[in-house]
């Protein structure tokens, strides 16, 4: 299962107190929020564990219950262990005893104080190493490259075994099933080392001290702080300095301040009025301009067996509804015929244009005067 604890300087964590260093000891004390898609990740995770356990022959227990369970969970969970299952097949290939551990604790406090994580699962072969971490959230696609937190998980894994395996590449795989998103990213044990010496460290001990500038950025996003955060706030208040011009006013440059600053902005904003509110709803406090009212809601059924049995019973027949199964629903039931019988009624439109970051995978569109120029 899940460990409950967490360290201050822990790896899921970790890039925020690399990049803020101060953040760590600041929210040290802070209570730990509960959010809907934290217990509905941790839902996935048990899941996904206990499918994992079952499928390597390891001691799995009863299947875990919650109610966060869906169908889409069931699909993802089922993805995250086939996936697992055949790196374990193609390790099998050619090293007849694979080492793999689900769930495991794994420390690297010789490079952070206190420092350990969770890892999903490990992979030990040949002198190669795979580290896989489940994503259940749909927020952004997370990449493995150069990611901190795998990258802890890594040096711990290194550490465990030091001494049994010589490891010379790490394999690194973010699974994030429902953005279809599989990144992998490798790197060589003494790379990894040499990062943890000389960038690691050094953070780390700041981290510990609580020493440091407070640094705003993407990594705020799960803070404790956040919606206090004086540094984040004069952040996003360089943006209120255009006096909120017409965009056509603005420089290219500075178009680009806010494209580049919009999303966090927004998240920033709702921080703050969730903050706020909930502050008015369980402390009772007013912020001027602002009152608490009831909000918009709809009508529902008590209880829809009895609304049945009451419509059929007043002559009524006809109030059921009946809709066809959807793409994904045909391909679960029809597995390999789906492409034979459905194929051909199958398409994919052309997505709306939509302006994201340079660091975005898909391949660029060339509109308007782009076009006209290269005809």
């Amino acid at each position: 299962m899940l460990p409950v604890n967490h360290s201050i300087l822990g790896a899921s964590s970790a890039e925020r107190w690399m990049h803020c260093t101060p953040s760590a000891r600041l929210t040290a004390d802070m209570a730990d929020e509960e959010s809907v898609y934290a217990a509905e990740g941790t839902a996935a995770h048990a899941l996904a564990e206990w499918k994992v356990r079952k499928a390597l022959k390891m001691q799995a227990g009863r299947r875990p219950s919650s109610d966060y369970w869906t169908d889409e969970m069931e699909e993802c969970t089922d993805d995250y262990r086939d996936y697992i299952v055949d790196l374990v097949n193609e390790a099998r290939k050619t090293c007849p005893d694979p080492v793999f551990s689900v769930e495991q604790r794994l420390d690297f406090s010789c490079y952070v104080p206190d420092g350990f994580g969770t890892g999903d699962f490990r992979l030990v072969y040949d002198g190669q190493r795979n580290i896989v971490d489940l994503k259940y959230g749909k927020g952004v696609p997370v990449s493995s490259d150069h990611n901190v937190q795998m990258m802890l998980y890594a040096l711990g894994s290194l550490e465990l075994y030091n001494m049994l395996y010589d490891v010379q590449d790490i394999t690194m795989t973010i699974f994030q099933p429902r953005l279809s998103n599989i990144s992998v990213w490798s790197i060589s044990s003494d790379d990894l080392r040499k990062w943890a010496t000389e960038e690691l460290v050094p953070k780390a001990q700041m981290a510990d001290r609580g020493e440091g500038e407070f640094v705003p950025g993407s990594w705020c996003r799960f803070c404790k702080a956040r919606h206090q955060c004086r540094a984040r706030a004069e952040h996003f208040h360089e943006l209120t300095a255009m006096d909120f011009r017409e965009p056509a006013l603005l420089s290219d440059e500075e178009i680009a301040k806010v494209m580049n600053e919009a999303d966090e902005l927004k998240r920033w904003a709702d921080d703050v009025m969730a903050y706020a509110t909930e502050a008015a709803i369980n402390d009772g406090k007013h912020f001027a301009g602002y009152k608490l009212v009831a909000g918009r809601s709809n009508r529902k059924f008590t209880d829809t067996k009895a609304v049945e049995k009451a419509a059929i019973a007043a002559g009524y027949q006809d109030i059921y509804t009946k809709s066809l199964l959807t793409l994904t629903g045909f391909e679960k039931l029809m597995g390999k015929d789906f492409e034979t019988v459905l194929g051909r009624y199958v398409t994919k439109p052309e997505g709306k244009p939509t302006l994201v970051p340079e660091s975005d995978k898909r391949p660029e569109l060339v509109t308007g005067k782009q076009n006209d120029f290269l005809d």
